[in-house]
């Protein structure tokens, strides 16, 4: 399988793949968000941990309610029923549910209970009110709690004040005072940071301000506190205090069409909602009464004034009649003659009480409203039926045509006055025990816990929105590193074999701490590579599988080297180049390491020699390869450093005479492992790679994106050198798959001065 793959390589264009695999893979989503798990555990940690902060801390909000019933029923005329169809108004339920919460209503409540009024402690941030509330249900002897924190200028627990009285210019109102307690129930108010006033708790006291035409008053009944404690007071405007009580409160009918109203008020004080709520409710019940009562007192005051015109009227109408008695004799109305006058009696009087009527309705309405138009369309009717009597009357004698109008002015008088005076008694007696069309089914009451904050709701939604916002981190963290992390991506993406996965290793970890402080251990030329010191790594072993794979690789290879160069700086190239070679040592090998990065190579550390009298000085035939060569007894093969760092290294590398050293050490050694510079940085590994019978490229994991290597590739490809394999570097062990987050590379590469 590797020799057909290796002839596949060999065509060039085929070295950069240009496809890729658009399909989502769930087993690789979940692997990362696996990997994630730390940060998605973070997340979810701090954002829980904010909403149990957020359920402890916030402000109870207490909701208390009031049930009212309001009866839709018409409006009448009492004595006045035939007019009932005709005027009835009904009162809908929307149309009260808006009274309620009209600033008649309102407002009267703002003013009985003092709402313009606020007085309070001036709590810590954030958790003052957390800690004044916990002291609170922890104070069975009412003590002011100590101040913590060492502000003793805020309020701390126990702490109460009630404000009586409080009147400001009104260039103030709405304007936030300092009240600071003082020794004895003394305090002094402090506005814009100056004191403005002093005072004693009891006494009223008052204070004309530069610039106010009126004084500041203030009477304050009950001060509980330690001294240099603060409270803020404010007196509100009338409308902010009726716009505040309008906001917190919640008028909707129960059902439709019951007429059963329900008020919900909510405050973070349960004593304050449950004695509002009570007060709205118990003055809209008054002024419902006092409507209902007005209504009767008008119709009263009306027929009040109308009635002594009547009884003129009747006295007058008696008058002229018994003197046309007297004058002519006992005169008797025949049968038809008492008909007619009993329907002239019966139009007339309708037609005084309809006038009567529209009269009254014209004080409320225009000509143009129905109510008013009905009484018209009435009145006319009656005025045809009286032209009808009128004609009939005519054809009567001139004596029972008197005598019937007469008789008729009487009779009319004497049923209009009889019906308004009666009306007028009914009313009054009505006016007494008026009762309106609304009535409170419930009061409110103190409810048995808070409303608001739901702690188990915001605890659970924390959690959940932690979780969440761990898994869209992950996601998005994977979205902006763009570093390849898993080695099956590379083989699927570049069409190159992964012929080893190295594990993180811990214990390189280690070495690299004792490499970056030498120890004597070093000086004693120890080797500090990882094979030596710990053989059973898991990084070793894949190094182990690595060595058998390189040896079929090579079968068909031009000769026996190999070169490990890599796409940038760090990605651990000389890691695997230095503990391959010992690896193969192990396996009976004779083993020669060349450190031929000759900018930055520093594989001599990790043997305790020195870089100078390496590589380049064997290039300049400046000394022998035998005196170049080091002996590495502990890992039983031999190694060339750098040598001194040379100005020029890559046109060194393209001497002639470094091919023929390495011609000559193939013949020499089984194995030649050569430590390169990385590709994108200089072009020195291209250079080697040509001598090579196999290159291999180590990427680091998560280090990478797939335009880098496909650059490291084709820079390759440009110099004729197929790249045999990829060697995975530094995969995380607790990765389910791979690993993330190494950071930004840069291409830089310096020389380092010889040491």
């Amino acid at each position: 399988m590797l020799n057909t793959f290796t002839d596949k390589t060999k065509d060039l264009t085929q070295t950069v793949p240009s496809d890729e695999d658009d399909s989502i893979d769930l087993g690789e989503l979940l692997s990362m968000l696996v990997d994630s798990k730390w940060l998605v555990m973070v997340i979810t940690f701090v954002v829980f941990s904010i909403g149990i902060i957020k359920a402890v801390i916030d402000t109870p909000i207490y909701k208390v309610d009031v049930m009212l019933q309001v009866n839709e029923k018409s409006q009448t005329m009492m004595g006045m029923e035939p007019l009932n169809d005709m005027l009835g108004n009904k009162l809908p339920v929307m149309a009260e549910i808006e009274l309620i919460k009209s600033r008649k209503i309102l407002g009267t409540v703002v003013k009985n209970l003092d709402l313009e009024i606020i007085a309070k402690p001036r709590l810590f941030p954030f958790v003052g009110e957390a800690i004044a509330r916990r002291f609170g249900t922890r104070n069975p002897d009412n003590a002011v709690s100590s101040p913590l924190f060492g502000q003793d200028s805020y309020a701390w627990g126990g702490e109460a004040i009630q404000v009586s009285t409080l009147t400001v210019p009104d260039g103030l109102k709405d304007k936030q005072f300092i009240l600071q307690a003082g020794q004895q129930g003394q305090f002094q108010i402090i506005y814009n940071d100056e004191p403005i006033l002093e005072g004693a708790v009891g006494t009223l006291v008052s204070k004309q301000i530069e610039s106010f035409q009126q004084p500041i008053t203030l009477f304050v009944s009950l001060l509980k506190a330690r001294p240099r404690t603060q409270f803020t007071l404010m007196r509100q405007s009338e409308n902010n205090a009726t716009r505040q009580l309008r906001n917190g409160l919640a008028v909707l009918e129960k059902g439709k069409g019951t007429g059963i109203l329900e008020l919900t008020f909510e405050s973070d004080n349960a004593d304050h909602a449950v004695r509002v709520l009570n007060e709205i409710a118990n003055i809209y019940v008054q002024q419902n009464v006092e409507y209902k009562s007005a209504e009767s007192q008008k119709t009263l005051e009306f027929l009040d004034k109308q009635l002594p015109t009547l009884k003129d009227q009747l006295e007058a109408a008696t008058s002229v009649l018994n003197d046309f008695k007297n004058k002519k004799g006992s005169v008797d109305l025949n049968t038809e003659t008492q008909n007619i006058l009993k329907g002239v009696v019966e139009t007339e009087t309708q037609m005084t009480l309809l006038q009567q009527k529209r009269d009254e309705l014209r004080q409320r309405f225009t000509e143009a409203h129905p109510n008013v138009i009905a009484v018209d369309k009435q009145i006319a009717r009656l005025q045809e039926q009286k032209k009808s009597n009128d004609k009939r009357i005519k054809a009567l004698p001139e004596t029972q045509q008197v005598i019937l109008g007469l008789s008729g002015d009487v009779e009319v008088s004497a049923s209009l006055y009889g019906t308004l005076l009666n009306n007028a008694q009914t009313l009054r007696v009505a006016k007494a025990g008026t009762v309106g069309d609304v009535r409170v089914i419930d009061h409110a009451i103190l409810p048995d816990r808070a409303i608001k904050p739901n702690k188990l709701l915001i605890i659970g939604v924390a959690f959940a929105l932690g979780l969440l916002l761990g898994v869209v981190a992950a996601f998005i963290r994977k979205a902006l590193h763009r570093g390849i992390e898993d080695p099956d991506l590379v083989e699927k993406q570049l069409h190159i074999p992964v012929y080893a996965t190295i594990s993180h290793s811990k214990d390189q970890e280690l070495l690299d701490k004792e490499l970056n402080k030498p120890s004597k251990l070093v000086r004693r030329n120890r080797p500090v590579i990882l094979a030596l010191r710990n053989k059973e790594d898991v990084a070793i072993e894949s190094l182990r599988s690595l060595r058998t794979t390189i040896h079929f690789s090579l079968l068909e290879a031009q000769n026996n080297i190999i070169v490990i160069s890599g796409p940038s700086p760090g990605v651990g190239k000389t890691f695997v180049a230095s503990n391959l070679a010992a690896v193969m040592a192990d396996s009976g090998k004779k083993i020669l390491l060349i450190d031929a990065d000759m900018r930055k190579g520093a594989i001599n550390k990790l043997f305790g020699v020195n870089r100078e009298g390496g590589l380049s000085e064997v290039i300049l035939n400046t000394i022998t390869v035998q005196d170049a060569t080091r002996k590495i007894p502990s890992v039983n093969f031999d190694f060339i450093p750098t040598g001194t760092i040379p100005p020029n290294p890559s046109e060194l590398l393209l001497h002639e005479r470094f091919g023929q050293i390495l011609e000559g050490f193939t013949q020499q050694y089984d194995l030649i492992i050569i430590d390169s510079p990385p590709i994108l940085a200089v072009t020195d590994a291209a250079i080697i790679a040509r001598m090579a019978g196999a290159t291999f490229m180590v990427i680091k994991a998560g280090l990478h994106t797939k335009r880098e290597l496909e650059q490291s590739i084709r820079r390759f490809s440009q110099s004729g050198v197929t790249i045999k394999g990829i060697v995975f570097n530094d995969m995380p062990q607790s990765s389910s798959r791979y690993g993330y987050g190494y950071g930004k590379y840069v291409y830089q590469y310096s020389y380092q001065k010889s040491k």
